[in-house]
Formats: C-alpha cells, sequence, structure tokens
C-alpha cells in the first residue's frame, strides 16, 4: 500500500478549497450582519455598477478627436 492516487490529493484539496470559500462566505454574511446592526448600510454591488454606467464623462474635445483617429487605423 505504499502507492497511494494522486486523485485523494487532488480531493483533499479541493476540499480543503471549499472549506475556505464556505468560511469567507460565513466571514462576509457577519460583517454585514455586524453593519446592518450598527446603522451602516453599504450599497449593493448592482446598484453601483448601474450608477456608474449611467454616468457619462464626456471627455474633452481633443482626445474624442484622438480616439475617432486612432480607431481609422
Amino acid at each position: 500500500m505504499a502507492s497511494r492516487s494522486r486523485t485523494t490529493f487532488k480531493k483533499r484539496q479541493k476540499e480543503i478549497a471549499r472549506m475556505e470559500k464556505q468560511r469567507d462566505k460565513a466571514a462576509k454574511r457577519m460583517q454585514r450582519k455586524a453593519n446592518k446592526e450598527a446603522g451602516i448600510v453599504e450599497p449593493e454591488e448592482d446598484a453601483i455598477a448601474d450608477t456608474e454606467s449611467s454616468e457619462s464623462v464626456e471627455p474633452p474635445e481633443s482626445e474624442s478627436v484622438e480616439a475617432a483617429d486612432s480607431t481609422r487605423l
């Protein structure tokens, strides 16, 4: 029984990674709960993405001309 298959090692590594993910998720849940109890409101990720895409920042005229020139190359 000196030679064991490599799959056991891979399975163990996979299990360790899964457990770490679970631990990280639990820590995030606890942090959100603590923030909620303290009255700290964090914006949701979806809301952040929506506001960033809806805000349009227009570059100065010289930059927009350069951008148009570079697309023609």
